[in-house]
C-alpha cells in the first residue's frame, strides 16, 4: 500500500516567506506615504498583490496548505489591501477633504477587514468562479493605482481630484462587501488532490492573454493598472445589473404563466 510522502517541513516556510513579503510590502508602503514618496508607495502595493498571488500558488504546488497559512494570509492582507492603501491615499489627497477623508479612509478599511472575514467564513461554500465582492487586491490596486497615476504624472490636487480620490475610495470600500459578482480564475489552476505535484494546466488562450497584458501594461504601467482595474470594478457591477434583468423577466414570464392558466381554468 502506496502512501504519501508529507512535504519537508522547510516547504511549509516557502509559502509564508511569500506571505511576510507581502506584509512588509504593506508597511512599508505607509512609511513611503508618511515620508511623501507616494509614487514608491504604490508601487509597493502593487508588488504585495504580485507576493499575495504567489503565496498561494506556492502552497498548492508543494502541497503545503495549512490553517495557520490560511490565516496569517488574512492578516498580512489587511494591512497591505486594507491599511495601507488607505493610508497612503489619505496621505496623498483625502487628508485636504478634513472629517470626509476621514470617513472615506475609515469606509474603506471597514470594507476590507469585512470583505476578509466574509471570504474566509465563506471559503468552502461560494463558486469558485467568482468571487463575492471586489476582492481586497483588487481594491487596493484601483486606489494605488489612482495615487501612482497622479504622482507619476504630478497631477495637482484640485478639489476634482480629491472628489475623485474621495470616489474611489468610498466605492472600492463599499464594493468590497457588495454582492456583486466578479471573475474568479482560481478553477482554471486548481489542483486536483491526488496528483501532487502536477497541477492542471491552463489554457493555451489564458497564456497568451497574460503575455499581452504584460506587453501592454509595460507600455505605460501607472496608466495601463489603473484602467485594466477600473473596469474590472465594474464589470461585477454590470453582471450583477444583467443577473437582476434576467431573473426579474423571468418573474414577470412565470406571474403571466400563472395568470394565464388562471383564466383558463376560470
Amino acid at each position: 500500500m502506496m502512501t504519501t510522502q508529507k512535504p519537508h517541513k522547510g516547504f511549509y516556510l516557502l509559502p509564508n516567506a511569500f506571505t511576510t513579503g507581502n506584509l512588509f510590502a504593506g508597511v512599508f508602503a505607509i512609511m513611503l506615504a508618511m515620508n511623501g514618496q507616494f509614487e514608491t508607495a504604490a508601487t509597493a502595493i502593487f508588488l504585495a498583490m504580485l507576493l499575495d498571488g504567489m503565496d498561494g500558488r506556492v502552497a498548492r504546488l508543494t502541497n503545503t496548505q495549512s490553517a495557520f497559512g490560511e490565516q496569517y494570509d488574512s492578516m498580512a492582507d489587511i494591512v497591505s489591501f486594507g491599511v495601507a492603501p488607505a493610508m497612503v491615499m489619505y496621505s496623498y489627497m483625502l487628508d485636504n477633504l478634513g472629517r470626509l477623508g476621514l470617513i472615506a479612509t475609515f469606509i474603506y478599511v471597514a470594507g476590507a477587514a469585512l470583505r476578509l472575514a466574509r471570504f474566509n467564513t465563506n471559503i468552502n461554500v461560494v463558486d469558485s468562479r467568482a468571487f463575492q465582492g471586489l476582492p481586497s487586491p483588487s481594491a487596493a490596486a484601483l486606489v494605488g493605482g489612482f495615487v501612482w497615476l497622479s504622482a507619476e504624472n504630478r497631477l495637482p490636487a484640485t478639489d476634482f481630484m480629491q472628489w475623485i480620490a474621495f470616489f474611489l475610495t468610498v466605492y472600492a470600500g463599499l464594493t468590497m462587501i457588495s454582492n456583486a459578482p466578479f471573475f474568479s480564475g482560481k478553477h482554471m489552476f486548481k489542483a486536483k488532490e491526488e496528483e501532487g505535484w502536477r497541477q492542471t494546466r491552463p489554457p493555451v488562450w489564458l497564456l497568451l492573454t497574460l503575455v499581452l497584458t504584460f506587453a501592454i501594461v509595460a507600455l505605460d504601467p501607472p496608466i495601463v493598472l489603473f484602467l485594466l482595474f477600473v473596469v474590472y470594478s465594474i464589470s461585477g457591477w454590470v453582471v450583477f445589473f444583467m443577473r437582476w434583468r434576467k431573473a426579474r423577466r423571468l418573474s414577470g414570464e412565470r406571474i403571466k404563466e400563472e395568470e394565464d392558466s388562471q383564466n383558463l381554468s376560470d
